[in-house]
C-alpha cells in the first residue's frame, strides 16, 4: 500500500512563504504524476499543482507565479513551495500519486494565511 507522508504545513501571515512537503513510501519514478490538492473550507476540493514523472508541471491559475511544485527523486518526495500568500489560500492541502488508473493520497496539511 503506498503511502504519503505531508508536513510543513502551519499559519503564515498574508506574503509569507511556506514550503509543504510529500514523502512517499515507494520510488515516485513508479507514478505517472504527483501533485497537490487543497480544499478549502465549505468549498470543492480543488487541482493546485502537479508533476509528471517526466518533470512537466501544471498550475491552477491562481497559483502560478507564486506557488512552485517539484520533486527529488532521491528522496522520494515532493514539494510545493509557496510564496505570497494570501488569506485565499487558507486550505488543507493533500498530496496525490498516480499510478495508472489509481490515485492515492495523503492525509492533509492545514495551511492557514491570516490577513
Amino acid at each position: 500500500q503506498v503511502q504519503l507522508v505531508e508536513s510543513g504545513g502551519g499559519l503564515v501571515q498574508a506574503g509569507g512563504s511556506l514550503r509543504l512537503s510529500c514523502a512517499a513510501s515507494e520510488s515516485i519514478f513508479s507514478f505517472i504524476a504527483m501533485g497537490w490538492y487543497r480544499q478549502a473550507p465549505g468549498k470543492q476540493r480543488e487541482l493546485a499543482a502537479t508533476i509528471t514523472s517526466g518533470g512537466s508541471t501544471n498550475y491552477q491559475d491562481s497559483v502560478k507565479g507564486r506557488f512552485t511544485i517539484s520533486s527529488d527523486n532521491a528522496k522520494n518526495t515532493v514539494y510545493l513551495q509557496m510564496n505570497s500568500l494570501k488569506p485565499e489560500d487558507t486550505a488543507v492541502y493533500y498530496c496525490i500519486a498516480r499510478r495508472w488508473d489509481i490515485h492515492y493520497w495523503g492525509q492533509g496539511t492545514q495551511v492557514t494565511v491570516s490577513s
